[in-house]
């Protein structure tokens, strides 16, 4: 029975595939200020509005092979408003005839060992998610960005202590995480459970398109992830400059999707939290030793495979890919492309 028992799976929540981004060269160790640190960034303290109700969503990307099969792909976003209701008819309409649904590109990270093995190594993983030598955050982040999270702490965090123990990278997802909600972005699913319910109502299983590693003796992999650890700042760093300053575009991205903007989409900046947080974990030399070397194009190659293989078999797919993804001139759609498919995007 597979379980995830590494320390990187458990505490950075990678048991959820984790969406393929833009590649992004590993930052360069940042060394802790000594100096004064400057004036934090004040909070923007105005709430942006967030979309309520019934909304449509953007339109169905499409990819057209040479036999007339179609597959049908839809842009997600996360975060999305928490109030609103999708009107997902299309989507629907097209599960129903799909012989195949795919789910989105990613990487789990696995072992091969049993429930109680499992739970023998949950205290080691634990320890893990834990700064090395029992050091705080005050003790591993430079001036500048300590100053900044002492700002926003008692916001999004209140008194709680323990915090101040974790790894910034757990920090940094727990503090973005918490900033959305506290936006009214995030709170509940909206995309999975109309996919969900037809596939239940069909009795169909989704394909999965991750890449799946496996790692071979998680104890050793435990001991070495809490003694080298990965490089981090650069993700908590982009998680302060979100909360602080990028909240209202958070919002405003989560909004266009809502309405089906599509432009709007394409005009706002795109999101990076994930991206760097994803490189800051694969781009270490613990990832690297385990076999997690050039781990964005072997996620794109994954997906390539696995929706080459469903559209040559069903005249009907269908596949959800982030919308960021979608909208790039080289991304995953510029491969499909490249290999003879016409590819049709929604108006």
């Amino acid at each position: 029975m597979r379980l995830f028992v590494i320390a990187c799976v458990v505490a950075l929540g990678l048991a959820s595939p984790l969406h393929a981004q833009a590649p992004m060269a590993p930052s360069a160790p940042l060394p802790i200020s000594t100096e004064p640190a400057e004036d934090p960034l004040p909070v923007r303290d105005e709430a942006p509005v967030v979309v309520t109700g019934v909304q449509p969503g953007p339109g169905l990307w499409k990819v057209h092979g040479a036999d007339g099969h179609t597959l049908w792909i839809l842009g997600t976003l996360s975060p999305l408003p928490s109030g609103i209701r999708w009107k997902a008819d299309e989507v629907t309409a097209i599960l129903e005839q799909a012989g195949q649904v795919l789910g989105p590109p990613g990487v789990v990270v696995n072992a091969d060992i049993g429930i109680f093995k499992g739970l023998m190594l949950l205290p080691s993983a634990m320890k893990a998610a834990k700064n090395p030598e029992g050091r705080t955050l005050s003790e591993v982040l430079p001036g500048d960005l300590h100053a900044r999270w002492l700002v926003l702490k008692p916001r999004y965090f209140g008194n709680d202590r323990g915090v101040e123990k974790k790894r910034p990278l757990l920090v940094a997802n727990e503090l973005y995480t918490r900033a959305n909600r506290k936006a009214g972005l995030g709170q509940k699913p909206v995309v999975t459970p109309v996919i969900e319910a037809v596939l239940k109502r069909r009795r169909m299983e989704m394909t999965s398109t991750v890449l799946k590693i496996t790692i071979e003796d998680p104890k050793a992999a435990i001991k070495d992830f809490a003694r080298e650890g990965v490089d981090d700042l650069e993700c908590f760093r982009l998680a302060l400059d979100r909360v602080e300053n990028d909240l209202p575009v958070m919002v405003d991205r989560a909004n266009a999707w809502s309405v089906g903007d599509l432009e709007a989409l394409r005009a706002l900046p795109s999101e990076k939290q994930a991206g760097a947080c994803m490189s800051a974990m694969m781009g270490s030399e613990f990832a690297r030793k385990r076999g997690m070397g050039d781990i964005e194009a072997r996620i794109r190659n994954q997906w390539l495979q696995a929706t080459e293989k469903a559209l040559q078999a069903h005249p009907v797919t269908f596949a959800t890919l982030p919308i960021g993804e979608l909208q790039k001139h080289d991304g995953y759609l510029s491969y499909l492309e490249a290999r003879g498919y016409r590819i049709e995007a929604p108006e």
